[in-house]
């Protein structure tokens, strides 16, 4: 289980809407190459989704690999919100479980394989400040987005 399932899983638990960068990906390039103007546009277009469903008071959970601090930084300076309206999660996951992972799938909206997974390794930078870090190697998708949907509902009750 990888990010996109936790995301489906967890977003019948919080009643969002799960936008992926690899389905926006997908429906507009037949042959992606994740170039950096390619990734740009892609995220511009998320970001603009997202920040629309948000005004319209609708949850989202933003299926995507936001890898770099400043990524993050933008995401929430783009859809003005404040630190109270997001929640970033960190997926982990053993590199053999990962590349395991991508090795076996099929009919999939992304075409990231073993060397994008590896570039986006190297360009990893920690997440700051206060998030939620889900572990995938080894529970169902299922309870682990039981467990983050959990802390999204005392984070809110704690408001």
């Amino acid at each position: 289980m990888g990010k996109s399932t936790l995301a489906r899983d967890l977003a019948s638990l919080i009643d969002a809407i799960v936008l992926s960068t690899d389905k926006i990906r997908k429906e507009l390039i037949s042959k992606p190459t994740y170039t950096k103007q390619e990734r740009k546009s892609i995220y511009d277009i998320l970001m603009l989704v997202a920040k629309y469903l948000h005004k319209a008071g609708i949850n989202c959970i933003l299926d995507a690999t936001f890898n770099t601090e400043r990524s993050r930084k933008e995401l929430k300076e783009k859809l003005s919100l404040i630190p109270e309206q997001i929640c970033i999660v960190e997926c982990t996951c053993l590199e053999s479980i990962v590349i395991s992972r991508l090795k076996q799938r099929k009919n999939d909206y992304s075409d990231a394989d073993v060397s994008i997974y590896r570039k986006m390794k190297r360009n990893y930078e920690p997440v700051k400040g206060q998030h939620i870090v889900a572990d995938t190697s080894h529970q169902s998708s299922k309870q682990v987005a039981k467990e983050i949907a959990e802390q999204l509902l005392s984070k809110m009750r704690n408001r």
